[in-house]
């Protein structure tokens, strides 16, 4: 075999992973469904936001159903309710119907993650962010004094 050909095989190769690798995506987006996240996992309303947020640590996530980045982060907002809802409050806010808090927050990106500490405003993301991100700010705002 030449390296031309060798190097024919190896973009065939990359091609088809990423294929699967985005027909993998698109299935997970597909099949995303808020009713399936963690029991862990506090919703919000304009009603019960600012109770909620005003004592300890609140990750809150900003999203909306029609959001695509938002049903990428929702899972893993999930993840960490699941490993951390002892040690701090995780919760979603679904912004098409409860818009009040974010229009107050002055929310203009979705997904957007704030966290909240004793109702301040400790750190804000916005976009998709990996999971190690979040719990790293998570914990720093644990151990702030």
């Amino acid at each position: 075999m030449n390296s031309g050909t060798l190097w024919l095989l190896f973009f065939a190769a990359l091609g088809v992973a990423l294929i699967w690798a985005f027909y993998k995506r698109y299935k997970a987006l597909k099949n995303y469904d808020p009713a399936n996240d963690s029991d862990k996992l506090v919703i919000l309303t304009d009603q019960n936001f600012q109770k909620t947020i005003s004592k300890g640590v609140t990750l809150v996530d900003f999203w909306a159903e029609w959001c695509t980045p938002c049903k990428i982060q929702g899972p893993i907002v999930s993840d960490i309710a699941e490993e951390m809802s002892d040690k701090a409050k995780i919760a979603k806010l679904d912004v098409q119907t409860h818009q009040a808090a974010a229009k107050k927050l002055g929310i203009k990106n979705i997904p957007t993650i704030i966290i909240f500490k004793d109702g301040k405003v400790f750190k804000q993301f916005v976009g998709v962010k990996p999971k190690g991100v979040l719990i790293k700010a998570l914990k720093e705002a644990l151990d702030e004094k």
